[in-house]
């Protein structure tokens, strides 16, 4: 459901020519000067429209892909460190913004401090790791480590019910694996067994740099992943998890001991902070039966080993700086970057993730004005209007269930921006002891944070993401889109300079009509108006939208963009059809627009090529081959070139746009195309 977004400054200064559509005075402009003309529009549209960037800007070598999203990056990241630096700077108070943000930058831009330190901030749970006994032991201290961030045996969170979207409740998921994705346990390609010994490797580095014997260390990495795999074994696929229904399994606290008697799960729950429940949502409860078994079966000795690895490697970028290198080497396996981020980057990275709320607040009082909230606001309701349209004009769908689709319609929520109000970060403690310790004090404030929410009234208002963040989501449970500030923002221009075709393309089509169409996915679809899981489609309509998923399921199935590796069609089934109802609403609206209707060309382009190319200037990116392939088993999402090519072969207006004929490569009979929304 998540996705990238927008334009850097270095991006904006080649899209001059998008300043003013009416006037037509444009010195530059990307969307026609970077094309690759030696590609046919018909035969893949992606490097057509993105080829000629493509092939001027090489992939950095500290980084594991380049475009749109990665240039926005880096002109935040400058921003993002001013804020840091004159924070730094201020002498602040306890306890305010400002001395919360220099405490943390200054430590953890004190790389001597931080060698100095070594692993002294650890080491007390490395005395309690020793310490163990016994399995309901080693899980007893699971939970504590868990609070500081360092989970490990599986996953548990604080959520809405999805079936009663008002509760806050417990859920348990599956986890416990170091590995990105459980197929890496079971691929026998060269390059997936090349990561298993290599995560062997990595294992045995990090635990003999923390001061064990060698030739134990080596022995223990082994039995780690050799444990590792049989969770994996137990794991569901990615495509399985995507399924509400079937990894919705509500059950009374007191059935945990049934389904996993191994662990003490009275003192577990009451370790982390749950109180004031008597059920748990278990997403995969044959998941935790094998846990159970594994738990019983591995020595004692590996399972303080592995919570000890998982210790150090979950800290890794705030440790001396061999631990950070050791964890980089054993990553770019998955990125393909051959440098490290500058260490600035980094910090402010992790900062991002622990207090980007904080940052937030003075970034929108910056980079983000009133009027272009207003404007994508009025967007939003244009597009909304353009699935009404869609919805009442279907043929396949019975007038009920459009009667509630039409409510459901209705009740998206749009937030645009950033909060309305703010999270209170009084209580989090970052001061200058050490990096790490800032580190672990924030997840414990993070995990207080969430766990305090069980018993309590939802907070519709709450944000996932934080302004200054590239990206946007749909929550089915709050049934609204969220489109954080910087996914508007164009550095370097007035929001007002931008034409509509291709805002409609870039920002209307692929991030307010594609988190809308989640509401409608094959996912989205099964939550009503109040965020509910539960079933508002006939049987029949409901069959007739599984056949029509099923076309774009055989689509994408198609795609081999690394040899050997396919999109897996049903894990990325709802962002496909996402991208896909978000290009069509997108065209919709735009064609409501003056520069659509009065039809004038900039720079030889009609309105409607230009919204395509605008669409396609979003997913701008190209990336090595080991992020490539990693994101084929661990991502929803395809690659980007796929999110292109892969729903225009389904839009008509795209045919017509660029004369797309029989004989082109990408052209799909009429017959042949998906129709959903």
């Amino acid at each position: 459901m998540l996705k990238r977004l927008l334009i850097s400054t270095a991006i904006c200064t080649s899209l001059f020519a998008c300043n003013n559509a009416n006037k037509q005075t444009a010195k530059k402009d990307m969307l026609s000067e970077d094309l690759d003309t030696t590609v046919k529009p018909g035969d893949d549209f992606f490097e057509y429209a993105n080829g000629g960037w493509i092939k001027k800007n090489p992939i950095p070598s500290d980084q594991s892909s380049w475009g749109i999203g990665q240039l926005v990056n880096e002109e935040n990241l400058k921003r993002l460190r001013e804020l840091n630096e004159t924070a730094a700077k201020a002498n602040a108070a306890e306890g305010t913004s400002d001395q919360k943000i220099g405490d943390f930058w200054t430590t953890a831009m004190d790389s001597a401090g931080v060698e100095t330190n070594g692993l002294k901030p650890l080491q007390s749970y490395f005395d309690k790791i020793n310490a163990v006994t016994d399995v309901k032991a080693a899980i007893q201290l699971s939970s504590e480590l868990k609070k500081l961030g360092s989970g490990t045996f599986f996953s548990d969170y604080t959520y809405q019910d999805a079936k009663k979207s008002d509760v806050m409740a417990y859920y348990l998921n599956q986890g416990g694996i170091g590995l990105p994705e459980r197929e890496y346990y079971f691929k026998t390609d060269s390059a997936t067994i090349n990561i298993r010994n290599q995560y062997i490797n990595y294992i045995t580095h990090l635990l003999i740099m923390s001061g064990d014997d060698p030739a134990l260390s080596a022995n223990a990495a082994k039995d780690i992943l050799a444990m590792e795999t049989k969770l994996a074994t137990a794991s569901r696929k990615l495509e399985d998890l995507r399924d509400p229904y079937k990894n919705y399994n509500k059950m009374a606290i007191t059935d945990l001991t049934k389904m996993s008697p191994s662990i003490d799960w009275t003192t577990y729950l009451s370790s982390i902070g749950v109180k004031g429940v008597d059920s748990v949502i278990v997403g995969q409860p044959e998941f935790f039966k094998a846990l159970d078994n594994v738990l019983t079966s591995t020595p004692l000795s590996v399972w303080k080993s592995y919570i000890k690895f998982n210790l150090i490697n979950d800290f890794a970028g705030s440790l001396p700086d061999k631990f950070g290198v050791e964890a980089f080497n054993f990553n770019k396996l998955f990125s393909g970057a051959k440098e490290r981020r500058p260490r600035w980057k980094r910090v402010i990275q992790q900062e991002n993730r622990l207090m980007g709320e904080i940052l937030g607040q003075l970034y929108v009082k910056e980079f983000f004005s009133e009027t272009a909230k207003k404007r994508y606001e009025k967007m939003v309701e244009d597009i909304r209007e353009a699935l009404k349209t869609r919805i009442t004009n279907l043929t396949w769908m019975s007038d009920s269930t459009k009667q509630k689709a039409f409510t459901k319609l209705a009740a998206i929520k749009k937030k645009v921006g950033y909060p309305e109000k703010w999270k209170d970060f009084s209580a989090m403690k970052i001061g200058k002891e050490s990096y790490v310790q800032n580190v672990m004090n924030a997840n414990a404030w993070w995990h207080d944070y969430e766990i305090n929410k069980l018993g309590k009234p939802v907070d519709r208002d709450e944000w996932e993401m934080t302004p200054q963040t590239y990206n946007a989501y749909y929550n089915p449970s709050n049934n609204e889109i969220v489109l954080p500030a910087a996914q508007m923002l164009v550095p370097g221009f007035k929001d007002e300079e931008l034409d509509d075709a291709l805002v409609y393309g870039y920002t209307g089509a692929s991030t307010i009509g594609h988190e809308i169409t989640h509401g409608f996915d094959d996912e989205g679809r099964q939550f009503d108006a109040a965020g509910n899981l539960v079933s508002w489609w006939t049987s029949k309509d409901e069959k007739e939208f599984k056949k029509r998923a099923e076309v774009i399921i055989k689509q994408f199935d198609a795609f081999e963009p690394f040899p050997g590796y396919h999109i897996n069609g049903k894990a990325t089934t709802g962002e496909n059809i996402a991208d896909l109802g978000g290009i069509l609403l997108g065209v919709d609206a735009f064609k409501k627009t003056e520069q659509y209707k009065k039809g004038e060309k900039i720079n030889g382009l009609t309105p409607m090529q230009r919204f395509f190319l605008g669409y396609s200037l979003g997913w701008l990116s190209h990336m090595k081959d080991e992020q490539l392939r990693n994101s084929l088993l661990t991502d929803v999402h395809a690659p980007a070139k796929y999110r292109v090519n892969g729903p225009f072969v389904n839009v008509d207006e795209f045919y017509s746009a660029f004369d797309i004929k029989p004989g082109d490569k990408m052209f799909v009979a009429d017959s042949l195309r998906v129709r959903i929304w």
